[in-house]
């Protein structure tokens, strides 16, 4: 089955921090404001689940990035943040063939911990909201054995 393709909104670029995690939902893309990293992705077969519903952890998973990536730019901090805790609140469903868009709307960055809210939309209609607080760390923060 083809997959039609859609060029993101304007301001969107391909996302510029790739992951093994995020690999099979690629193409992601992300527009960069002052003190946020918007995430943006045109759902397709692999962000759905077996009822055609863009799955939930998809969506955790990039409010997630969102709002760390805000967290970072917010600061100006590159030694890394760490999810400490992560809330999410469905709001409504998102569907195949939607523009997802991560916006983080509050970033509150600290010494040792950092705060943001983001919101979720579906082709502009709220699908979730998302909480969460982060860890600053002092370096880079990586698995090295």
């Amino acid at each position: 089955m083809q997959i039609e393709t859609y060029a993101p909104p304007v301001g969107f670029t391909p996302h510029d921090r790739k992951s093994p995690l995020t690999d099979p939902w690629e193409p992601l893309y992300s527009r960069k404001a002052d003190r946020a990293v918007i995430l943006g992705v045109r759902a397709g077969p692999a962000h759905t689940n077996s009822r055609g519903f863009v799955h939930g952890g998809l969506i955790g998973a990039l409010a997630d990035n969102a709002m760390g990536l805000s967290c970072a730019r917010a600061s100006g901090h590159t030694g890394g943040f760490v999810t400490v805790s992560l809330n999410v609140d469905f709001l409504g469903s998102a569907f195949e063939g939607q523009w997802l868009e991560f916006d983080t709307v509050f970033v509150k960055p600290g010494r040792t911990l950092a705060f943001a809210q983001a919101f979720v939309t579906a082709d502009g209609q709220p699908c979730a909201r998302a909480n969460a607080v982060f860890k600053v760390m002092n370096a880079d923060v990586r698995r090295t054995a």
